[in-house]
C-alpha cells in the first residue's frame, strides 16, 4: 500500500504541477520563461507515476489472486492529501504580508539613458525605484508616469505602493516600495491593486526592515484595477 500511495502522491504532484503551468496559475510562482521546463517535469512525472502504479496494482493483483487477499496500511495515504491540497486549492501571490515584512530592493544601473516617449509613462515600479534613488530623479524629471502595484499600509501613517520582483521563483520574492504622496487617502485596504498617475517626488523613506531608501512618487490620480495576470516584476 506505501507503494501505491508514493505512485498516487507522484501522479498528483505531476498533474498539478501540469495543472499550474497550463493556466496562469504558474505565475505566481515563478518566471513566465520556466513554463515550458514545468510543462516539461509535470508530464514526466505523470508518465513515470502512471507506469510505475500499473506494475505495482498488477504485482499486487496477481500475489493476491495466487495467495489470497491482503491489506496495507491507511496512514501512507495520508501523504497524498497536502498534494491533494495544492491541486485543488493553490495559494494566492505573494501580497502586502510578505511586502511588509521583507525589505525593499531597489537596485543600482551602470547607467539611466532617456526615457523614451509617452504621457504617461508605463513604467514597471523597480526602474522607477531606481532612477528616483539612484539617478537623484534626474532623467524622471517634469515626466508623467503611470506605475502599477499594490497598496501596502506603511507603519505609522501613509501607504506604499508596492511590487514584488523574482529572481528566479517565489521563495526569492522582494518587494519593490514606493511611498505614495498627494492624491492619495489613507485607509486604502492592504492588497488592493492600483494604475497611479504621478511625477517624481524629491524625498526618501527609510524601509523599517532592512533601512533601505523607499522614492516618494507625487499622486496625480489613481484607480483600483484587477490583479494581474503577471504580478510579479
Amino acid at each position: 500500500m506505501i507503494s501505491e500511495a508514493r505512485s498516487v502522491l507522484l501522479l498528483l504532484f505531476g498533474g498539478a504541477l501540469l495543472r499550474i503551468s497550463l493556466t496562469d496559475v504558474y505565475l505566481r510562482y515563478v518566471k513566465a520563461g520556466v513554463r515550458p521546463l514545468l510543462i516539461a517535469a509535470g508530464v514526466v512525472l505523470v508518465v513515470i507515476a502512471v507506469v510505475t502504479l500499473a506494475r505495482e496494482l498488477f504485482g499486487r493483483y496477481k500475489a493476491a489472486h495466487d495467495h489470497g487477499h491482503g491489506h496495507g496500511g491507511v496512514v501512507a495515504w495520508l501523504l497524498v492529501l497536502p498534494v491533494l491540497a495544492i491541486f485543488l486549492v493553490g495559494p494566492p501571490a505573494l501580497g502586502s504580508y510578505a511586502a511588509g515584512r521583507s525589505g525593499t530592493a531597489v537596485t543600482q544601473k551602470s547607467q539611466y539613458p532617456p526615457l523614451p516617449a509617452g504621457d504617461p509613462l508605463a513604467m514597471p515600479l523597480i526602474d522607477y525605484g531606481s532612477r528616483a534613488i539612484w539617478d537623484s530623479g534626474l532623467s524622471l524629471a517634469n515626466r508623467r508616469i503611470k506605475l502599477t502595484g499594490f497598496v501596502v499600509p506603511r507603519p505609522g501613517g501613509g501607504i506604499w505602493l508596492a511590487r514584488m520582483v523574482l529572481t528566479c521563483c517565489a521563495a526569492d520574492a522582494r518587494p519593490i516600495k514606493v511611498l505614495m504622496h498627494g492624491n492619495v487617502p489613507g485607509d486604502l485596504p492592504a492588497n488592493m491593486w492600483l494604475e497611479v498617475i504621478g511625477k517624481y517626488q524629491p524625498g526618501q523613506d527609510a524601509d523599517p526592515v532592512n533601512t533601505e531608501p523607499i522614492p516618494y512618487v507625487s499622486v496625480i490620480s489613481y484607480r483600483q484595477i484587477k490583479e494581474p495576470e503577471e504580478v510579479y516584476e
